[in-house]
Order: structure tokens, then C-alpha cells, then sequence
């Protein structure tokens, strides 16, 4: 029996996608659940894996563009599996490693016997006065003059006819390579003009003074790793504030359908992980019910599955709001993109020790520069600078306000 494997749906409004890269050969045999293929949606990288075992016929190429639906390969479900297909493998392999190598055939050749040079004088590759004189104004030694007068002589035609030596163009490497988009990328360069065409787009900046957080972290990392097998970074702490700001301006939690704005009593916080085939922005929900534990193993999760390559659609969608941070890259400063259709997002960046007023002095603090970037359309600015300044003040006193004044308890320890 023949078994036609056709394009299964990887969500909702995807129409079509890309064969990434085929995983097995043209008549390999295949297991049942194998992974076969790679394909590309609009929105994130999937393996497709066999319906059944036999022996596989591709009916696509890498790089095709194939409907939702539509046959990729058949699969012979009546071929019986080979034997001693690995232990030929294994054979080939012995064999050529003990294979004898050959011998090596020496070639000899009769040295071809070179005319003599001529014999150098004292006058080989001496510049006359007036050569001498354009080399200089040239800036050229004039042992890197081939001098044409009596016995080598540099004579001044060959010091005018000189070139100062600057490297000759085109003999450097002058490749280039020419390579198709996924599918992906395709669509988030499309997602990203249309957000600088069809939104309002601002953003607006603060500094946050990271010392807090520091001293919390020195002080517990060690014990909440121990305790909850996952380690206390910035993300949990940011992802808190984040959204006890976005309870403070819920328009910053909203976005915009056609004429009517959309606002969410939950924080669905998209949290953007760079992976293997880019950046992927898979989303914790419901953040606001989770402990700084359950955040962290939350983010822990969703960056091994990206990481991995599998992480779902679902997995990526639906986010109200968008957490970037450049600062793993060494950025000091962006205007992050907003991630459509939401309305804002934070960029966090690297902290860098610098010196700040506190309590009337100069104290050095390690001090990281934060962005929003918002559609102006629904947010004013009024609710913008708000937002960050919530953030800010939330980061500097996350004791009182992120834990309510009880960091163990906060932390579960």
C-alpha cells in the first residue's frame, strides 16, 4: 500500500509552506514518526514527521513553496524494511579503513638548469641624485625600484615612472553568495515594514539603576538554583514589573482592530529568544499569576524548545506585550519594532557601570538604559512615560514592590 503524506495545517491562517531541508534520501526506508523533513511557515520552523513506515518517494524539492494539504511524499507501507542495511554500512567503513594504501609514486625530474644572473655591482639599485630626489618627494625606497640604467642603475624615468605601492584592486577575494529567504524571514521583513508603515511609532527612554537587583541576586541565586533547579536572572524581575505597569496602564495591555481597540484584563508577555533559525518570540502566559519561580521555568522551557526547534505556533502567538533584551548582544541603545498586533514594547539592554548622583554624591552603579516603543495611535504620550517610569521605579525598589516586602517569601525559599 501506498501511503500519500500530504501537508498537515501548523495553524491557523497558514496557507502554505517552504521545504526547508529534507532529512532523509530519495528510496530511504523510514520509521513511523520519524522526523523526514523541515518546513518553513510564516511563522516558525516545523518537523514533519512520518505517518508510517516503508520506503519514501519525495514529490517536493528544498525550497519548494507547498499548499496546506498538498502530497510531499509517498511512503511504500508494504516494503519490508532492509537487513543488514547497518551492517553493510559497517563493512564499507571497516573496509576502508583497512584498505591498503597505495604506494606513492615518486616522480623525478631533471632539474633544469637556470642562466646565471648577472652580477650585481655597487651601482644595482642605486638611485641617481635626481631619481632619488622624485623618491622622495614619492615616498618610495628605492629598493623597491627595478632600476633599468647601466648595472641596475635607478635612473629618474624610472623614479617618475614609479607607483607607490597601495595594494593592486580586484586581487582580494571579490566572492559573493546568493541565498533564498525562508519563508520566516520573508515574513519578518514584511511584519516589520508593515509596523513602520501602518502604526504611529514612538519610543521613549529611562535608565534604571540595576544595583537592587544585584544585591538580591547575589544574595539568593545560589539557594533559589538549589531549591527550584532553575536559575534567578533579570527576566523574572523585568517580566514582574512589566506587568504591574501594564496593570497601572492597561492601554498599554490593549491593541488595535480596525476601528475598535481591544484591552486585555490578562498579560500574555512575549518574550523574545534568539534560536537556531532566529529570533522567536514564544509567549508566558498569564504572567501575571506566576511566581518569580514559575517565570523563570517558564522562560527556561520556551528557550530549550526554541533552541531545540520545537516550539510550536501556538506556543507563539497571542502575546499582549513584548519583552526584547539586545543587552545579551552587547547593545547599549534601540528603538525595538513593535511585534504586531500588539501596541508596545520594552527593549532592555546592557548594564554598564557608570557614575550617577545618589544622596547628593557621585556613587558608580550599574546602570542599564530601558526603551518603550509604542503606536502612538492608542497610547499618549502621558501613559508612555508612565509605563516606563513604573517599570523604573518597580526595578529600583523590587522589595516593596515586586515582593511585597518579604523576598523570601516572594521567592518561595
Amino acid at each position: 500500500m501506498v501511503l500519500e503524506m500530504k501537508v498537515p495545517s501548523p495553524g491557523e491562517s497558514i496557507t502554505e509552506v517552504e521545504i526547508a531541508e529534507w532529512l532523509v534520501q530519495d528510496g530511504d526506508y523510514v520509521e513511523k514518526d520519524q522526523a523526514i523533513a523541515e518546513v518553513d511557515s510564516d511563522k516558525a520552523t516545523l518537523e514533519l514527521p512520518a505517518e508510517a513506515s516503508g520506503i519514501i518517494t519525495l514529490k517536493a524539492e528544498e525550497g519548494d513553496a507547498v499548499a496546506v494539504g498538498e502530497v510531499v511524499c509517498l511512503i511504500d507501507t508494504s516494503a519490508a524494511k532492509p537487513d543488514g542495511a547497518a551492517a553493510k554500512k559497517e563493512d564499507k567503513a571497516e573496509q576502508t579503513e583497512t584498505e591498503a594504501p597505495k604506494e606513492e609514486v615518486k616522480v623525478t625530474r631533471k632539474e633544469v638548469e637556470k642562466p646565471a644572473a648577472k652580477a650585481s655591482t655597487y651601482a644595482t639599485g642605486t638611485a641617481s641624485p635626481a631619481a632619488k630626489k622624485v623618491l622622495s618627494e614619492k615616498g618610495i625606497e628605492p629598493k623597491d625600484v627595478q632600476g633599468t640604467g647601466k648595472d641596475g642603475r635607478i635612473t629618474k624615468g624610472d623614479a617618475i615612472n614609479a607607483v607607490p605601492s597601495m595594494g593592486t584592486p580586484g586581487s582580494a577575494s571579490r566572492t559573493s553568495q546568493r541565498s533564498k529567504l525562508s519563508m520566516l524571514r520573508r515574513k519578518v521583513a514584511e511584519r516589520l515594514v508593515s509596523v513602520k508603515n501602518e502604526t504611529a511609532m514612538l519610543t521613549t527612554f529611562n535608565e534604571v539603576d540595576m544595583s537592587p537587583i544585584f544585591k538580591l541576586r547575589d544574595q539568593y541565586k545560589e539557594e533559589f538554583k538549589a531549591k527550584h533547579n532553575v536559575g534567578l536572572g533579570f527576566m523574572s524581575f523585568f517580566t514582574k514589573a512589566v506587568v504591574r505597569a501594564l496593570e497601572q496602564f492597561p492601554a498599554v495591555n490593549s491593541m488595535i482592530d480596525g476601528k475598535e481597540m481591544i484591552s486585555y484584563d490578562f498579560c500574555d508577555i512575549s518574550i523574545a529568544v534568539s534560536g537556531p533559525k532566529g529570533l522567536m518570540v514564544p509567549v508566558v502566559r498569564n504572567a501575571e499569576n506566576l511566581s518569580f519561580r514559575g517565570i523563570e521555568s517558564e522562560i527556561k522551557r520556551l528557550a530549550l524548545r526554541v533552541r531545540d526547534g520545537e516550539i510550536t505556533v501556538d506556543e507563539m502567538t497571542g502575546g499582549t506585550f513584548t519583552i526584547t533584551n539586545g543587552g545579551v548582544f552587547g547593545s547599549m541603545l534601540s528603538t525595538p519594532i513593535i511585534n504586531p498586533p500588539q501596541s508596545a514594547i520594552l527593549g532592555m539592554h546592557n548594564i554598564v557601570e557608570r557614575p550617577i548622583v545618589r544622596d547628593g554624591g557621585i556613587a558608580i552603579a550599574p546602570i542599564m538604559y530601558v526603551a518603550l516603543s509604542y503606536d502612538h495611535r492608542i497610547i499618549d504620550g502621558k501613559e508612555s512615560v508612565g509605563f516606563l517610569v513604573a517599570v523604573k521605579e518597580a526595578l529600583e525598589n523590587p522589595e516593596e514592590l515586586l515582593m511585597d516586602g518579604n523576598v523570601k517569601r516572594a521567592l518561595e525559599l
